[in-house]
């Protein structure tokens, strides 16, 4: 693939491709960035490659371990920094380094203070060609989450919520989807881009849900899925739990039901204590934060209205996704959200975006 173009429309077209690498594992790394990396040689795209999935090994190793030819004269696009500290794998710098790698080209710079700016200096005592600063506003956005994780203290939280051309979020007809399946396969999608999901059990006893990544080739990528169920009110019956030990599934809990716990934990249920708020649901904040501790940092919460609304009154969503139907429900409808929606995003000087799925719309607010 050969491309004449000035240095920057250069630059910048290998930094999209090192992106869409990136979006291949987003969701899919852990605790580690979904890092794009694409190996260049006279214009020409020579090898490309991503994080593994669970993280490791990282992007630069993959590439430039499988790429088997000469080096000389070769430059590197790289979404992020390249890491320049031992952890559980070597600095992706050194082995940059012992390529001989002639440029190395990255967008932003790490925010984990392990690495912030010491690949830089690395690699030009070592006369590397060393910059950054290529696609930054594009690849800001897409590392909000891990910037997020590795300056704070709680995970990105993207809730997702469908709504009938007249507000409802509940199709009382049995089977009868509020959305098109152009909004549901971008639901699909969603998921396979976050670590774990979140629903409470109202919403498991009520619609039995799959909450599975269901289109093809995402097929290996659906995330965990944590209930919320205070008073483990939960049953065997459900879906979910029924395929425990094909998908990962946390139950959080408070109220002690050592029969149920003990049943479920041979599918492989697994089960943590969360304290109970004065209104007496599951302590959000202190759910975030154990998520957080146990590898969690990407979260999607699909679930009822009641359970939204209280993330959206803890101030606890980054990302609000919002599928509306061209249709309206009218007396088939009920659960309407539209209280909640004038109060938490209208009028709000939020960036959002609109997309359109065949007369769907869905609508990004990024709220932090």
């Amino acid at each position: 693939m050969s491309i004449n173009l000035n240095k920057k429309k250069t630059h910048e077209y290998f930094m999209r491709l090192a992106l869409q690498q990136a979006n291949k594992v987003l969701g899919n790394t852990k605790e580690n960035p979904a890092v794009g990396c694409v190996l260049t040689k006279n214009n020409n795209v020579v090898y490309a490659g991503h994080t593994s999935i669970n993280g490791r090994p990282h992007a630069e190793q993959n590439v430039l371990r499988n790429y088997n030819k000469d080096f000389k004269n070769t430059s590197l696009y790289v979404t992020l920094e390249p890491c320049s500290n031992f952890g559980k794998t070597p600095p992706c710098a050194n082995l940059i380094i012992k390529k001989k790698i002639k440029n190395v080209y990255f967008s932003i710079k790490d925010p984990d203070t392990r690495s912030f700016n010491k690949s830089t200096k690395e690699f030009r005592k070592k006369k590397i060609n060393a910059k950054h600063g290529f696609l930054t506003k594009n690849i800001k956005s897409f590392y909000r989450s891990y910037t997020k994780s590795r300056k704070g203290i709680l995970p990105f939280v993207t809730v997702k919520l469908a709504i009938s051309k007249d507000f409802y979020t509940i199709n009382k007809k049995k089977n009868q989807w509020i959305t098109n399946e152009y909004s549901r396969g971008r639901v699909h999608l969603m998921r396979s881009e976050h670590d774990c999901i979140i629903t409470s059990s109202k919403t498991v006893l009520r619609d039995d849900p799959k909450m599975t990544c269901r289109v093809d080739g995402l097929g290996n990528k659906s995330p965990t899925i944590i209930v919320l169920d205070s008073k483990l009110q939960i049953t065997a019956k459900s879906f979910i739990l029924k395929n425990a030990k094909n998908i990962k599934t946390i139950i959080l809990y408070n109220s002690i039901n050592e029969k149920k716990i003990k049943s479920l934990k041979k599918r492989g249920v697994k089960f943590y204590k969360i304290s109970r708020n004065a209104d007496g649901n599951l302590n959000l904040l202190e759910t975030l934060l154990l998520l957080k501790k146990i590898g969690f940092s990407r979260i999607f919460v699909e679930s009822g209205i009641n359970l939204i609304t209280s993330f959206l009154k803890k101030n606890l969503v980054d990302d609000f996704k919002l599928f509306i139907s061209n249709n309206k429900l009218r007396k088939n409808g009920s659960g309407n959200a539209k209280n909640v929606l004038n109060k938490f995003l209208k009028n709000k000087k939020f960036n959002k975006d609109t997309i359109n799925l065949c007369g769907d719309a869905l609508k990004t607010y990024k709220l932090q």
